[in-house]
C-alpha cells in the first residue's frame, strides 16, 4: 500500500509533519561535535466388588456420552480472517508435529506477503504454530492480504495456493482455499482503507551549532528512556507492553554508526518517529512524541522542525493531535484499532 497522510495532516501555513521514515544524506561539519562524557506411602483401600447389576448400569451410561471428549476450539491469535486470506486443511487422523514441520513450505512468504500454517493442537484446543512433540487434528494457513507493500495480487494468491497444496498433500490432508477474485477484491479495499489510514510522522532535530557525536547524542536519549536498536543508527523508546514494537525511534546516519571510529565523526540531524497504526492510542504516544522531541532538543540545542527543513511551532502539533483523533476513531470502527495485533500486521 502507498503510505501517505498527507492531506489528512495537513494543517494550516503548509506545515506537513506526514512521511515515510527515511535515511538520508547526513551532512557533516568540521565544527568539533559534542562528546559524550567519559515420600509417606500412601493409604491402599481394597476396591468394592463389582456387581452384574453394577456394570449394567455403566454400560447403559457410557452409551450416552460422546466416544472422545474434544478440548474446547479458541480462536486464533495469529491468523484474522479480518485480514487474512484462509484456507483450511481436513487430516482423517492427527498429524504429528514432527510430520507438520517436515512439510512446510520453505519460504514463509507469497511475494511480499507472509504467510503462516496452524495446527489446532488435538490436546488442548489451541491454534498453534506446529511443534515437536504435539498432534494436530486440523490446520489452517493464512495469508495477508494487504500490508505496506501494497495490496495482495493473483500471483501471490496463486504462489500461496501452490505452497499449501504442497503441505497439505504432505500431510494427507484436504485443502479448501476461498476464491481467488473475491480474495483479491478484499484485498484491494482493505488495501485502500489502511493506505489512507496510515499515518507515520516524523520530525527532524536539527543542530543550532556544534554537531553531535553519536556517543553524545546515546548519551542524551537515554535521559529519556531510548536505548540502542537492533539496526545501526536507531534508537528506540520500548513500549511498556511486553513483545510491542517501540513507541519512538530515533535515527541517525547509520554510515555513521559502522564507523571504525565514530566518535571522530559528527551528526547534525537526528529523525524521531511515530508509527501511529502500531502503538495503543492509551498509551498517548503522539504527547510522547511532542515531549521527547522537546527535551531532546533542549539537551541536544537543537531546533525542532518538519521534514522539510522548516521550525515547527506549537500550533502544528496541536492541529495535527485533532487529526490523529480521526484517525484513532476510524481504525477502532474497523475492528483495526491502533496497537491492536491485526493492526500491527497490517501497517507492516
Amino acid at each position: 500500500m502507498n503510505v501517505s497522510l498527507t492531506e489528512l495532516l495537513a494543517i494550516t501555513g503548509g506545515v506537513v509533519l506526514i512521511g515515510v521514515i527515511a535515511q538520508g544524506a547526513w551532512a557533516a561539519r568540521k565544527a568539533g561535535p559534542k562528546r559524550a562524557v567519559p515420600s509417606l506411602e500412601e493409604p491402599h483401600f481394597d476396591a468394592p466388588p463389582v456387581t452384574a447389576e453394577a456394570t449394567a448400569e455403566a454400560e447403559a451410561l457410557e452409551a450416552t456420552l460422546p466416544a472422545v471428549a474434544r478440548p474446547l476450539r479458541r480462536p486464533s491469535a495469529r491468523i484474522d480472517a479480518l485480514i487474512d486470506a484462509i484456507a483450511t486443511i481436513t487430516v482423517e487422523a492427527p498429524i504429528s508435529g514432527e510430520m507438520a514441520l517436515q512439510h512446510q513450505p520453505g519460504s514463509r512468504r507469497a511475494g511480499t506477503k507472509p504467510l503462516q500454517i496452524e495446527g489446532l493442537n488435538a490436546a488442548t484446543g489451541d491454534w498453534e504454530l506446529p511443534a515437536p512433540g504435539q498432534r494436530y487434528s486440523e490446520f489452517q494457513a493464512g495469508l495477508k492480504m494487504a500490508n505496506r507493500s501494497g495490496a495482495l495480487n493473483e500471483i501471490e494468491y496463486s504462489e500461496f495456493v501452490q505452497k499449501i497444496q504442497a503441505f497439505a498433500d504432505g500431510v494427507g490432508g484436504f485443502v479448501q482455499f476461498p476464491d481467488m477474485l473475491d480474495v483479491v477484491a478484499r484485498a484491494r479495499e482493505l488495501d485502500q482503507f489502511a493506505a489512507s489510514h496510515d499515518a507515520q510522522l516524523a520530525l527532524l532535530l536539527r543542530a543550532k551549532a556544534a554537531a553531535w557525536t553519536p556517543g553524545f547524542v546515546q548519551q542524551a536519549a537515554g535521559r529519556h528512556g531510548f536505548v540502542a536498536g537492533a539496526l545501526p543508527g536507531r534508537l528506540v523508546m520500548p513500549s511498556a507492553e511486553e513483545g510491542a514494537p517501540p513507541v519512538l525511534t530515533l535515527q541517525f546516519d547509520a554510515q555513521a554508526a559502522l564507523a571504525e571510529d565514530p566518535e571522530a565523526l559528527s551528526l547534525r540531524e537526528l529523525t524521531l518517529a511515530l508509527d501511529v497504526p502500531q502503538t495503543s492510542a492509551d498509551q498517548e504516544p503522539f504527547a510522547l512524541w511532542q515531549e521527547s522531541a522537546r527535551a531532546l532538543a533542549r539537551d541536544l540545542e537543537a531546533e525542532v522542525c518538519d521534514d522539510r527543513g522548516q521550525v515547527l511551532g506549537l500550533h502544528a502539533f496541536a492541529a495535527i493531535d485533532v487529526e490523529l483523533k480521526k484517525l484513532y476513531e476510524a481504525l477502532a470502527e474497523r475492528d483495526l484499532a491502533a496497537g491492536s495485533p491485526a493492526a500491527r500486521r497490517l501497517f507492516s
